[in-house]
């Protein structure tokens, strides 16, 4: 592949991710390295965690060097795929910027997480937490519901409690139509 090739190809591939204010899409890459994992800065992830598609917007922050994040990762991709399409749903690992096509897209396949991911490299972590929640300390795993509005909603610190997080989620959620007879 020639030089101009490769760097319209760079390109391409970064207009979905810089080119605009909504979230991303991120697509499956082909092969055991599982998903696309996208960086984000502090001003981008503020960006991200304010709803966008009128629906409630789930965020969990994790890194694949945690145990518990490792622990609780495949009841999360269980949440996703019961509340696609009712809720938007991101995760943001914490991991160093040189596990982005490496350790964190293999754990990404290896749970077959569908739900975007992108990767903080931040300048301030401390405020950047602050900023997320005031009641956030950083320990992680760490899980924030907002509503449709933006408002905190649900938060927690540590691993989820299943039964409550889908609570929660039921709660923003409108009540199912009952099947017409």
């Amino acid at each position: 592949m020639g030089p101009v090739l490769a760097c319209l190809l760079v390109v391409l591939a970064l207009i979905p991710v810089y080119g605009q204010t909504k979230r991303p899409a991120l697509v499956p890459t082909v092969g055991a390295a599982g998903p696309r994992v996208a960086q984000v800065d502090d001003t981008k992830l503020k960006q991200l965690l304010r709803p966008q598609s009128g629906k409630p917007l789930l965020v969990n922050f994790w890194a694949t060097w945690c145990d518990p994040c490792r622990e609780e990762f495949p009841e999360l991709v269980r949440i996703d795929a019961d509340y696609k399409g009712k809720i938007d749903f991101i995760t943001v690992t914490l991991d160093e910027l040189s596990d982005i096509n490496t350790a964190v897209p293999k754990f990404l396949g290896e749970m077959k997480a569908q739900m975007p991911t992108y990767l903080l490299v931040s300048e301030d972590e401390s405020a950047l937490i602050t900023s997320v929640a005031k009641d956030w300390t950083g320990g992680m795993p760490f899980t924030i519901l907002y509503n449709e509005k933006g408002e905190i909603a649900y938060f927690r610190q540590g691993k989820i409690v299943t039964a409550t997080l889908r609570s929660e989620l039921d709660k923003l959620l409108p009540p199912a139509k009952a099947a017409q007879k």
